[in-house]
C-alpha cells in the first residue's frame, strides 16, 4: 500500500510540474491575456472528470489488489479467522441484497396498491424474515461502521454467534446446528402445552367435542401421530371460549409463544397481540404456499417451511419433509382467521411425534 501511495502522489507530481511548465511557456510567448486563458485552459482539463475518473479506477484496483493479497495472507496464516472473516463479507453481502429485493417489494406494493395477504409466497416470505432478522441485525451493523470496528464484530462472530448474529453471518456448519439446538429449545414445551391444553378441555360443555379433544392429546402424549380428520374434529373448539385467541388463558399463550419463539416474559394483553399477529401471518403464508402449489418450492425450501412450521427437518429425507408439509397445509386451508389458535396448537399435533429421521446420502 505504501508503494502504491507513493508511486500515486509522483504521477500527481508530474501532472503539476507539466502544468507549471506549460505555463511559464505561456507567460514568455503571448500576452497576458493569453496566458490568463491559457491557464484556465488548462485548470480545465488537468481538474476534467475523465482525470478524476482515470485515478478513481487507479485507486480501487489498488486497492482490490490489496485486499486480495490480505484475504490470501488471512487464508494461509489464519484458516479459521479466514472463515469468519469470509462469513462476514457473504453475509453483508447477502444482507444488501434482501434489502434490494424488500425495498423493491414495498415499491411494488405502494404503487400497484397489494396488500401483504396478497404478495406472492417468496416475496412474503421474503418481508416477514426480513423484519425479523433487521430487529437483531442492526446493532450489528451500527457497531461494524466505524474504522476497524468490524474486528469487535468477529469476535462476537467467533464467541457469540447464535446470540448475536442473525443467519447470513451463520456458517453452513453452524446454521445446521443452531436450528437443531433452536427446535430443541421449542420441543421442551410441547408436554406442558399439551397438559395445559388437557386442563384447559375441562372447561369444554360439549361432551362430544371435550372427548376427541382428550383423545388427541392422549394420542399425541403417547407417542402417536394424529390423522388430519383427527385434529379438525375439534377445529370448532378453536373459534370461541377457551381456545380462541381472544380468550385462551394467559397461561397457555406463555407456554405456546416459545413455539414461535417469543418470549413469555412480557404482560398478557402484548402476548396475545404478538401471538394473534404471528399466528394471522403464518396462516396468510400457507395460504400463498397453496396458491403457488407446495411442488413449486426447492428442497432447501421445503426444509425451510417445515422448520418454520414447528418441524426439525435438516436431518429428515426430503420426502418425509414433503408429506408432513402437504399434511399442515391440509390443516391450515381449513382453517378460518378466527380459528388460528388450532393451527399455534397443530404445530405441536403435528411435530412432536414425527417419524424417526431418515439418513440422508
Amino acid at each position: 500500500m505504501a508503494l502504491s501511495c507513493s508511486r500515486l502522489c509522483s504521477q500527481l507530481s508530474l501532472v503539476r510540474l507539466c502544468a507549471l511548465r506549460t505555463n511559464r511557456i505561456t507567460n514568455g510567448l503571448y500576452s497576458p491575456h493569453v496566458s490568463c486563458q491559457s491557464r484556465l485552459a488548462l485548470c480545465r482539463y488537468y481538474s476534467s472528470s475523465k482525470v478524476r475518473r482515470g485515478i478513481g479506477r487507479y485507486v480501487a484496483t489498488r486497492l482490490q489488489w490489496a485486499n486480495s493479497k490480505y484475504e490470501g495472507f488471512l487464508k494461509r496464516r489464519f484458516p479459521r479467522f479466514f472463515l469468519l472473516y469470509h462469513t462476514f463479507v457473504e453475509g453483508f453481502k447477502l444482507l444488501l441484497r434482501d434489502f434490494k429485493d424488500v425495498r423493491r417489494i414495498k415499491a411494488k406494493m405502494r404503487s400497484e396498491g397489494i396488500q401483504f395477504q396478497d404478495l406472492p409466497y417468496r416475496e412474503m416470505g421474503k418481508l416477514r424474515q426480513f423484519r425479523r432478522d433487521m430487529m437483531k441485525a442492526i446493532p450489528l451493523v451500527v457497531i461494524s461502521i466505524p474504522p476497524f470496528a468490524n474486528y469487535l464484530v468477529f469476535v462476537l462472530m467467533y464467541f457469540f454467534p447464535r446470540q448475536f448474529l442473525i443467519p447470513h453471518f451463520w456458517t453452513p456448519r453452524q446454521q445446521v446446528e443452531f436450528r437443531g439446538l433452536y427446535h430443541s429449545l421449542r420441543a421442551r414445551h410441547h408436554w406442558p402445552v399439551l397438559k395445559g391444553l388437557e386442563n384447559i378441555s375441562r372447561q369444554v360443555k360439549n361432551s362430544q367435542l371435550q372427548g376427541r379433544l382428550k383423545d388427541l392429546c392422549a394420542k399425541v402424549q403417547s407417542g402417536g401421530n394424529p390423522k388430519v380428520s383427527e385434529i379438525l374434529a375439534v377445529q370448532g373448539l378453536f373459534s370461541g371460549p377457551p381456545l380462541s385467541m381472544k380468550r385462551m388463558s394467559v397461561d397457555q399463550m406463555r407456554r405456546i409463544s416459545p413455539l414461535l419463539f417469543l418470549t413469555p416474559r412480557l404482560p398478557g394483553f402484548l402476548i396475545g397481540r404478538r401471538l394473534n399477529s404471528h399466528a394471522l401471518e403464518l396462516l396468510q403464508l400457507d395460504r400463498a404456499l397453496v396458491r403457488l402449489g407446495p411442488h413449486q418450492l426447492s428442497d432447501s425450501e421445503i426444509r425451510e417451511a417445515c422448520y418454520l412450521r414447528g418441524l426439525s427437518s435438516d436431518l429428515l429425507g426430503i420426502n418425509q419433509c414433503r408429506d408432513w408439509l402437504y399434511q399442515w397445509l391440509q390443516v391450515s386451508s381449513s382453517l378460518k382467521e378466527s380459528e388460528v389458535s388450532l393451527l399455534l396448537h397443530s404445530i405441536v399435533f403435528l411435530s412432536a411425534n414425527y417419524p424417526t429421521p431418515l439418513r440422508r446420502h
